[in-house]
């Protein structure tokens, strides 16, 4: 059987730790008893699972996007470089710097061997930089506790640093096949819509949304996977935030929240991200000139990058204490060599 395929999209940041488990609003009343026969906080029936499954699967099938860490020659390394890259980055900003990683480093020992701050400045500006180094150090934990190979069991996955649960449960799934509940920000929607009824997951993952995708599960572990895969996707391109097509929804004569009139989010504000004057932003142009450097920057240069001392100091400091900038004698900085 081939591999299953993983899906491009947006992707959450590292797990966080969830909420208390709280019972989902549901609404349409009767509408939403009738369409899933289900919320959040019980188990659904296989009828209800099987409707959700096979449609979805089929759609997928049929409209899977081409991307290169789905295909076989892929290997759970590729899997496993593109949930990192792939964590609240878009497709299409990953997809040449993925390129470039896979050719330089193919194999976890190879990035191993090369010092962390190479990871650093082939990250480029993919954001979140803390990923290259989180990256390097599963490498180096794979090659030394596993030959090089990147583990099939989920417990093993969530013992390399830098990798958490939705990471450990992603590569599993995707790389391998197994049966495990895939909770990224895509998936979260659908499951949000088709099933509770509400337009928009809340802002952190929480216990009732895990035991709901733990739920629907298909038993068998190949269609799981394949289920993992095509309901990430199915939010990526048709269940959208902020313009979803029902129109093209494989499940539109199911879902709960259409059902139910397209009631509007009434819960907490949906955050929002901000870049422009953030200290982000700050530490954003400090790495890329470190990156651009043949060799350690002076100060003074640094200083050049940003006009507010205090916050240019702030930023600067942040990446020292992150491991990506090291500081050397004389006012001197370098990306990490150690």
């Amino acid at each position: 059987m081939a591999r299953p395929a993983t899906p491009g999209r947006v992707r959450p940041s590292a797990p966080r730790t969830s909420d208390p488990p709280r019972r989902a609003r549901r609404e349409g009343g009767e509408t939403c008893q009738d369409a899933c026969a289900m919320t959040a906080s019980t188990s659904p029936s296989p009828d209800v699972s099987h409707a959700l499954h096979s449609p979805v699967i089929a759609w997928f099938d049929e409209h899977a996007r081409d991307l290169p860490w789905r295909r076989p020659e892929a290997g759970p390394w590729g899997v496993m470089v593109s949930e990192f890259m792939l964590q609240q980055t878009p497709v299409s900003r990953v997809l040449p710097v993925y390129e470039q990683w896979l050719a330089r480093w193919p194999r976890p020992a190879d990035l191993a061997a090369d010092a962390p701050g190479e990871a650093v400045r082939a990250w480029g500006r993919l954001g979140y930089p803390r990923r290259a180094l989180r990256l390097h150090g599963a490498a180096v934990a794979i090659t030394e506790r596993h030959g090089g190979d990147v583990p099939r069991d989920h417990a093993q996955l969530l013992a390399l640093p830098g990798i958490g649960e939705y990471t450990a449960a992603a590569v599993a799934s995707f790389a391998y096949g197994r049966r495990h509940a895939v909770l990224d920000t895509n998936v979260r929607r659908v499951l949000a819509r088709t099933v509770t009824g509400v337009e928009y997951p809340p802002n952190a993952t929480t216990a009732a949304e895990r035991h709901l995708a733990r739920a629907l599960l298909p038993a068998d572990e190949a269609t799981a996977a394949r289920w993992a895969a095509a309901s990430m996707e199915l939010g990526a391109l048709v269940c959208t935030a902020k313009s979803p097509d029902c129109a093209r929804c494989p499940v539109a004569g199911q879902c709960a929240w259409l059902l139910a009139g397209k009631p509007p989010h009434d819960g907490p504000p949906r955050r929002g991200q901000t870049y422009a004057g953030t200290d982000r932003q700050v530490r954003g142009r400090l790495l890329a000139v470190l990156r651009e450097a043949v060799g350690p920057v002076p100060q003074s240069v640094l200083d050049t990058v940003w006009d507010e001392p205090v916050q240019r100091a702030r930023a600067l400091d942040g990446l020292v204490s992150d491991g990506l900038v090291e500081p050397l004698a004389q006012g001197m900085y370098r990306l990490p060599r150690t």
